[in-house]
C-alpha cells in the first residue's frame, strides 16, 4: 500500500473513533439503539481502518497520530456538537496531552 493509501485509511480510523465517541455520549450509556449502533459501527471501524493503516506506519507513529489528533477532533466535536465547554485551560491541557503523546511514541521512550 503506497503511502497516500495508508494515510487515508488512518484519517478514516480517526474519523470513525471520532465518531463513535461521540455516540457513546449520545447514546446515554449504550441505552438508546442507534447512538449505540453508531458507537459498535465506528469503533470496529477504526480498529479495521487503523489495522489496514498498520500495513505501511510503525505502531507507534500511527497510534500518536490517531489518539492525538482524535482527542483534539473529539474536543471540538464536543464543544461544537455536545454543548460541552471550551476555555484556555482545557485548550492547554489537551495540547499538552497531545503533545506528549506524539513525544512519547515517536521517540520510543515508553
Amino acid at each position: 500500500m503506497g503511502s497516500l493509501g495508508a494515510w487515508a485509511w488512518l484519517l478514516f480510523a480517526i474519523g470513525l473513533e471520532v465518531f463513535g465517541t461521540a455516540c457513546l455520549k449520545l447514546s446515554e450509556q449504550l441505552t438508546r439503539l442507534w447512538p449505540t449502533v453508531g458507537v459498535t459501527v465506528g469503533y470496529v471501524g477504526s480498529f479495521v481502518a487503523l489495522a489496514l493503516a498498520l500495513k505501511s506506519f510503525q505502531v507507534g507513529t500511527a497510534y500518536a497520530i490517531w489518539s492525538g489528533i482524535g482527542t483534539a477532533a473529539i474536543v471540538l466535536v464536543g464543544y461544537w456538537f455536545l454543548d460541552e465547554s471550551l476555555g484556555p485551560v482545557k485548550v492547554l491541557g489537551i495540547g499538552l496531552i497531545i503533545g506528549g503523546v506524539v513525544l512519547l511514541n515517536l521517540t520510543g521512550e515508553h
